[in-house]
């Protein structure tokens, strides 16, 4: 990892030394020929931290000084000055990449830095690991969606992006196109997309390092003829090569991310059983590494319906296999006597104390008769379930009662009610309170207002009723936030 703090504190320090020791000017003075000390004390090009990315760098580069301006020693305090500008400039642009946690962040991050970098206003980066594992991206800078459209009909060979993708020998740091629409052999077809989105010039840079390989490369526009210059390019390269391992990591992590929500996708039904008098839909949103939160509805005899939700305690592949396993036994014991759900989960606790007797779990399970609108419920240790209707929006009193595996012998009592027509009792895990941050008696008031607030037009559907609840509840991305706590809702709307 590029430790630019530490160059900045080893140049701070070289420009302490240079200031107590002025006399070093006029020894160079006595060895250097005039002609190399005035090109060694030319002024430096703009510091990173002051470039404006509305203006393009331009190409002309500024002609030599005959004699050297200044009291002696003065170009060595310059000089260490610009590279103590141009690293902490670094350093403060990796330190805001190395915050981002998500691989969109970060490619917005990388856009952004590099644009200002190398004094452009717009870009393109495309991801495409050369090793054909990860996700493949397309991000833009300043760009539209029709305006990405467009450059995607360019020809790939055409394009020093593409040149860049395809990893040429002659690429590897990077391509300067300084005048695009003076370039005699420049395709047609590329010559027409650069009129139209009104760019003139262009800079390629790979995203590769040595551990991750190459993973993509990123394209600036710059709306006149121009180019960034040899500084720019270099600190450009150093910040590219160090987004190229931070994108490496995070592509790594969403892959792992995406392995734990295809195997907990897996352990829950695939689809919903249909049932006469009864609409049933489901959302689960799982965390990165994986939980123990699960739901259930299996048909029954004589067209009833057994509905299930739990949470088994911990996260990761553990907690999902114990879930795998719990929610296959529930299904079992539901089927020999589903309409006791106290005994149910009886069994359920039983089966867990004796092969899990570290672990504990909750669970409810709801025997449903749609044709009479009769529910009978168990809760261990679960969260109440919730009713909505044209007429009323309450919570089940249901018996308090400890999770499964905390006693020797776990029963409570269990509770009966009858939804009207056209009410929907919805049945969720406590991560949907976890995950909102608020204490728990205010999470319960939020789920309250959230299913009370769902549009009358909407009522009638349970995934319509979910997705209210879920969006109400969890906004802002909450749903795909890095929490440990599994959310699960199971909404079912009776006829």
């Amino acid at each position: 990892m590029l430790d630019i703090g530490l160059l900045v504190r080893v140049h701070v320090d070289a420009l302490i030394v240079a200031q107590n020791h002025m006399g070093v000017c006029d020894a160079i003075r006595r060895i250097a020929p005039v002609g190399k000390l005035a090109a060694m004390s030319a002024p430096h090009l703009p510091k990173v931290a002051g470039i404006d990315p509305e203006v393009p760098v331009s190409t002309q580069t500024p002609a030599p000084l005959t004699e050297v301006p200044g009291p002696p020693g003065a170009f060595i305090q310059d000089r260490l000055a610009g590279w103590v500008s141009d690293l902490t400039t670094l350093h403060e642009l990796t330190e805001r990449l190395a915050a981002t946690s998500t691989l969109d962040t970060a490619l917005d991050e990388l856009l952004q830095a590099g644009a200002a970098l190398v004094g452009a206003r717009r870009g393109l980066l495309v991801l495409e690991p050369a090793n054909g594992e990860g996700p493949l991206a397309t991000r833009g800078l300043g760009l539209s969606h029709a305006e990405l459209g467009h450059l995607e009909t360019v020809p790939r060979a055409a394009t020093a992006l593409g040149r860049v993708l395809d990893g040429l020998p002659d690429t590897a740091d990077g391509i300067a196109a300084p005048d695009l629409l003076g370039e005699q052999d420049l395709d047609p077809r590329h010559r027409e997309v650069a009129t139209r989105l009104g760019y003139a010039a262009s800079y390629a840079l790979p995203l590769a390092a040595e551990a991750a390989g190459r993973l993509g490369a990123a394209l600036w526009l710059y709306d006149e003829p121009a180019e960034p210059a040899q500084k720019q390019r270099h600190l450009a390269g150093l910040y590219a090569r160090y987004a190229t391992e931070h994108l490496a990591r995070l592509i790594e992590l969403e892959r792992a991310r995406a392995d734990v929500a295809a195997v907990a996708e897996e352990l829950l039904p695939r689809r919903l059983p249909r049932i006469p008098g009864v609409q049933l839909a489901a959302r689960h949103r799982t965390g990165p590494r994986g939980g123990g939160d699960w739901y259930d509805a299996l048909p029954l005899p004589d067209r009833t319906l057994g509905l299930a939700v739990g949470s088994v305690g911990g996260s990761g592949p553990s907690a999902m296999a114990a879930m795998g396993r719990l929610r296959a036994s529930l299904r079992a014991y539901a089927v020999m006597e589903g309409e006791d759900p106290v005994a149910v989960l009886s069994d359920l606790e039983l089966l867990l104390r004796l092969t899990e007797p570290a672990r504990t779990a909750t669970a409810l399970f709801a025997y449903c008769e749609p044709a009479a609108r009769k529910v009978v419920l168990a809760g261990a240790g679960h969260t109440p379930p919730l009713i909505l209707g044209d007429r009323r929006c309450e919570y089940v009193e249901t018996t308090l009662s400890a999770p499964l595996g905390m006693l020797a012998c776990w029963e409570a009592p269990s509770v009966e009610f009858s939804p009207a027509p056209g009410e929907t009792v919805l049945l969720y895990t406590d991560g949907l309170l976890r995950r909102t941050g608020d204490a728990m008696d205010r999470a319960f008031a939020r789920l309250h207002s959230a299913a009370a607030s769902v549009p009358k037009a909407g009522r009638h559907d349970p995934a319509a009723v979910a997705d209210h609840v879920l969006r109400t509840m969890l906004p802002d991305g909450l749903d795909r936030s890095d929490s440990t706590e599994d959310v699960v809702i199971l909404a079912a709307h009776f006829d």
